[in-house]
């Protein structure tokens, strides 16, 4: 699987990671985030390499954003969210999802942090 970034033109977080993406010469799909949200099956399968690093679903919501705070998101999450209804959500509002989100073969990550990028590109 060619390395897929899902990010927002508008986030400087998403501009940051895909110059660092160019500079180490990664080629690379990008996707705008909001108009094609991850599909189910993608989530899953960053649920998956989140919880390998410790991480649950929780690590997959865009906790800063207005959406998230207008939802009550993690209102909903203490009160017992499932696992299965977030990525449900998440599946339909990109606007939910930690950004950048990003899937190469046999590993993910969401968010931009460059020691963790670092080893997910040597």
């Amino acid at each position: 699987m060619k390395t897929k970034v899902y990010e927002y033109s508008k986030c400087s977080t998403c501009r940051n990671a895909l110059k660092f993406l160019d500079s180490k010469k990664v080629s690379y799909t990008k996707l705008p985030i909001v108009d094609q949200p991850p599909s189910i099956t993608e989530l899953k399968q960053m649920l998956k390499y989140l919880k390998a690093k410790g991480k649950t679903f929780k690590n997959l919501f865009n906790t800063s954003g207005i959406q998230y705070r207008e939802e009550k998101i993690g209102d909903k999450i203490k009160a017992g969210m499932s696992e299965e209804d977030a990525i449900q959500l998440l599946s339909k509002n990109g606007k939910l999802i930690k950004r950048p989100f990003i899937l190469t073969d046999g590993d993910g990550a969401v968010g931009f942090q460059s020691d963790e990028w670092k080893k997910l590109f040597k």
